[in-house]
């Protein structure tokens, strides 16, 4: 007898500690309250999110994979096993949509090839909401991830993005560790030119939430302390 393979569903977790159903859809909770099999990046933190969504749900029935950048990549067939059996699996990011800027990208894409229905669920992106919310050019953007930490590599990053931004009118989106946000943000108003547009986008949806545009001129005398805060930044140059 044939069995259906069971489906993969990226499941969107809270952005900070908010109250998972402030941001995200009934759907998510249906979705946790019936699934028992989960890939995450830290158990500790999952289970703590799953019990937040569903209070009922009994812990040890849980059958937990750790995806992160300790796991071996000869593991993740294995992740992907109970689908083959017929059984749903939910793929939690530590922070928001998995699969974007996250490690499951990688199990994502194993899903594709062994033909198991992938189901992306509605929740927080912050780099959408970052961008969204920024004024900037929503048609032509790209995320670069982090940026070098070496200091000289990375201010000659910050020029090419900002010539990149001028020339090809692209919003340039990047991320940094929030303990070093605000060396970055140093180095972002010592490099950039006074004029160029910069969108500071820190805990987004949280109560604290502070989402500004101005230009680096405006930054230079109005400095934020963002030190320890996760934080999207967003350049434009025109």
């Amino acid at each position: 007898m044939e069995i259906n393979p069971g489906k993969l569903y990226l499941i969107p977790s809270t952005l900070g500690e908010t109250a998972p159903l402030e941001v995200l859809p009934i759907s998510v909770k249906k979705i946790i309250e019936e699934t028992n099999v989960f890939i995450v990046e830290n158990e500790k933190t999952a289970r703590r999110f799953i019990k937040k969504v569903s209070a009922g749900k009994q812990q040890s029935a849980l059958q937990i994979f750790h995806l992160n950048k300790f796991t071996n990549p000869i593991e993740l067939p294995e992740f992907l096993e109970p689908c083959l059996k017929g059984i749903n699996i939910g793929l939690l990011s530590e922070a928001g949509c998995p699969g974007v800027a996250d490690p499951g990208a990688e199990i994502v894409k194993l899903a594709h090839e062994k033909g198991i229905k992938v189901v992306p669920m509605v929740g927080p992106s912050s780099i959408l909401m970052a961008l969204m919310s920024s004024g900037m050019n929503g048609q032509n953007f790209a995320f670069n991830g982090y940026l070098p930490i070496d200091k000289d590599a990375r201010k000659k990053e910050l020029k090419r993005l900002e010539k990149l931004s001028l020339d090809t009118n692209q919003s340039q989106i990047f991320i940094e560790t929030p303990y070093r946000n605000n060396n970055l943000l140093k180095d972002l108003i010592n490099v950039l030119s006074i004029s160029t547009q910069l969108c500071i986008a820190c805990e987004i949806s949280l109560p604290t939430e502070f989402i500004q545009t101005h230009s680096v001129g405006y930054w230079k005398k109005n400095m934020v302390d963002l030190h320890k805060r996760p934080t999207i930044f967003i350049i434009h140059k025109s």
